[in-house]
């Protein structure tokens, strides 16, 4: 049995907090944000059950990790998430000075990483994380892809 590494690990959690948010009838997008191997904020999506658009799980980890670390400054720290950021979430990223972003699934209507606006390729963006994706693209996909068809159906 392959040991997973720590970046799937916390992928996992990531994708524990995407079903959760779900269980609760929003978007399945969960993030772990993680300073020096360990966890410092988990979340998942809570933009219906807090009426706040901006309730998206990168949002809502960055506030937590930066009320647990006592900064709005994240430097040492890396976010998993299970869907690439929207240009919203990619801005709070780059403005907390996160060091590394991993995703999951690309976005093709509404990321703001590798699609989109690229948010990190514009000359105004003054930090740019490091980027991984693809991790665990498939779980992730299959994921927010049976969310919608149930949607539709």
């Amino acid at each position: 049995m392959k040991t997973p590494t720590l970046s799937s690990r916390f992928m996992d959690i990531a994708l524990e907090e995407a079903h959760a948010a779900q269980a609760r009838g929003e978007v399945p997008i969960g993030c772990t944000l993680v300073k020096q191997g360990e966890i410092v904020a988990r979340a998942g999506n809570r933009t219906l059950e807090l009426n706040d658009p901006t309730a998206h799980a990168e949002v809502l980890a960055i506030r937590q990790a930066g009320k647990v670390l006592g900064s709005q400054r994240l430097e040492e720290c890396d976010l998993y998430v299970t869907l690439e950021p929207c240009p919203m979430c990619s801005a709070a990223i780059s403005f907390a000075r996160i060091r590394r972003l991993y995703y999951g699934a690309g976005d093709v209507k509404g990321g703001g990483v590798d699609h989109g606006v690229r948010f990190y390729s514009s000359p105004t963006c003054h930090h740019k994380p490091d980027v991984y994706s693809g991790l665990a693209e498939k779980d992730c996909a299959d994921l927010l892809r049976g969310f919608f068809k149930s949607r539709r159906d």
